[in-house]
């Protein structure tokens, strides 16, 4: 276990969300399952309690800890993305699997964890600051998925 990992509170599905990670995500994977050695206020003897799992390489722990707390915006994983085919796969991957679109290039997962999919041209186009970046911007407010040809074109002007 590496000194710091994120840990994410799923309701009871940490070992699905996990392998859903590894499967979608390059340089992911599921790690060991620590099952509940007895019963507890939201699960049983036996059941998954925590799943160690890496996500594009950040090392993560699922916690099955009942509904008591959920996920908002306020973390995210982003994942830069080179090119349009890599956006939509990653994004139609979270998107039709349960999860919703939101605005800007977020869109959250069916267990309710938000992900930030963003193309490089628009992260370069925004730290190239100026007007390349205040078109960049203006393109991307309206968008849900972004479009890297509009990104492209804006930064063109």
């Amino acid at each position: 276990m590496t000194k710091n990992t994120i840990c994410l509170w799923y309701e009871h599905d940490a070992e699905e969300a996990a392998r859903f990670y590894a499967e979608t995500f390059p340089q992911s994977s599921i790690g060991a399952v620590h099952r509940a050695p007895a019963d507890y206020p939201d699960g049983k003897a036996g059941d998954a309690l925590t799943v160690e799992f890496t996500v594009a390489g950040v090392p993560c722990i699922g916690l099955n800890g009942g509904p008591r707390f959920k996920h908002s915006e306020a973390f995210s994983f982003q994942i830069a993305t080179d090119d349009q085919e890599e956006t939509d796969r990653y994004w139609n991957a979270i998107v039709t699997n349960g999860g919703q679109e939101s605005q800007c290039g977020w869109c959250k997962d069916k267990w309710g964890v938000s992900w930030q999919i963003t193309p490089r041209v628009l992260t370069n186009a925004l730290a190239k600051g100026g007007d390349a970046a205040k078109r960049a911007f203006e393109a991307m407010m309206p968008m849900t998925k972004i479009d890297v040809a509009a990104i492209e074109a804006a930064v063109r002007g």
